[in-house]
């Protein structure tokens, strides 16, 4: 299992399963407990919200959860109490065959290897055409069955319609959790047969325990705070990526926009756009988003948010000095996603295509905030 590539893990992190602790998401656990507890377990779930807010986390102890032994009854003193959380001991045996990929109660769905021993770029309907032998097998327990999808975004239309006769006739004891992080790209009669679990975008504090934990501390893990946009994923993997340094080079390239140094963003360009540097390339992507979309946040608040590099709050504060400006950085950060989208179907050379982005945030300052 080792050897076998994770398209569900986050590269420098424990992968979800593995992670004991779900940090800042208590209203979506209460949601879930509440209705276990009135008896109203819903047999498909569907948990959305931002990548890396922990939507598999969330799967992952909900399946624990479902698949523990359950306490014995309580004899002459009555039935034990409702659950308060989600919590499983990691002795309880159960936990321990989950752990190891080996409960036979749970069935994972993911992105599976193909026949060129490579990750398939979509879940196909070979990974979703065994679900019904699996809900069919014989437990001591009553049938209980858990299936995790994750994620469902990647499911292509024949296994997302092999999906769907499953949800539409569920077996006693089937409980089917969807992760999605873009649930509008789902069949809507998968979407309306799931009751949904919405999490959100992590604050400040949050980020840093999971930081923390992960050997990542003090001004850097407050840095990547503020550059994850919510989302614990994005702080780690940018952490691994050394982002904050990436972003202050950034900051130090745009702090005499609108004189722009042509030199340096030539060699920016040419440096994250050059062959093989695919990572450097999404990473300076992300970065320009993150700027782009903090600037338009200190034009609409009128103040600049916590600084995450050295001098960034100033030159924030000077580009988008009002509403307007703030607006005009919005409509930049959403025409520059689409001409990255479009430059990506059709293959345009990556450097060129990062030295549009640059010479246009530099127009951009221009006229928003005049020499």
């Amino acid at each position: 299992m080792s050897e076998t590539p994770e398209p569900d893990r986050v590269e420098g992190a424990p992968h979800p399963r593995a992670t004991a602790r779900l940090l800042g998401q208590g209203a979506a656990e209460a949601a879930f407990l509440d209705a276990f507890n009135a008896g109203r377990l819903h047999h498909g779930w569907l948990i959305t919200g931002p990548r890396g807010t922990g939507k598999a986390t969330l799967a992952w102890r909900i399946a624990r959860f479902l698949l523990a032994e359950q306490p014995a009854d309580a004899g002459l003193f009555g039935a034990p109490p409702p659950p308060e959380t989600l919590d499983v001991s990691p002795d309880d045996p159960s936990a321990r065959r989950i752990a190891a990929l080996s409960e036979p109660r749970l069935k994972l769905i993911r992105r599976s290897l193909g026949d060129t021993g490579r990750l398939r770029s979509v879940i196909s309907v070979e990974d979703v055409r065994d679900l019904k032998s699996f809900f069919h097998l014989s437990a001591a327990d009553g049938g209980r069955r858990v299936v995790i999808v994750d994620a469902a975004d990647d499911m292509n239309p024949s296994a997302a319609n092999a999906l769907l006769k499953e949800l539409e006739e569920p077996p006693k004891g089937a409980t089917i959790l969807l992760v999605a992080h873009q649930p509008w790209r789902l069949l809507p009669t998968i979407r309306s047969r799931c009751r949904e679990l919405r999490l959100t975008p992590l604050g400040p504090e949050d980020i840093a325990t999971a930081l923390a934990a992960a050997g990542t501390e003090g001004a850097e893990a407050a840095a990547l705070a503020e550059l994850a946009g919510g989302s614990v994923g994005e702080a780690i993997r940018l952490a691994n990526l050394d982002g904050t340094a990436t972003y202050a080079a950034m900051i130090g390239l745009f702090s005499g926009l609108p004189r722009l140094d042509r030199v340096k963003a030539i060699a920016l360009a040419e440096t994250a756009g050059q062959r093989g540097a695919e990572t450097r390339f999404d990473l300076t992507l992300t970065l320009f988003d993150a700027f782009l979309a903090r600037l338009a946040r200190t034009g609409a608040t009128g103040a600049p948010p916590p600084e995450a590099v050295p001098d960034e709050a100033q030159l924030l504060a000077r580009l988008s000095p009002d509403a307007r400006a703030g607006r005009g950085w919005a409509d930049l950060a959403q025409s520059l996603g689409a001409r990255a989208r479009q430059g990506r179907a059709v293959n345009l050379d990556p450097a060129a295509l990062l030295l549009d982005m640059v010479l246009r945030i530099d127009e951009t300052a221009g006229a928003l905030a005049p020499r």
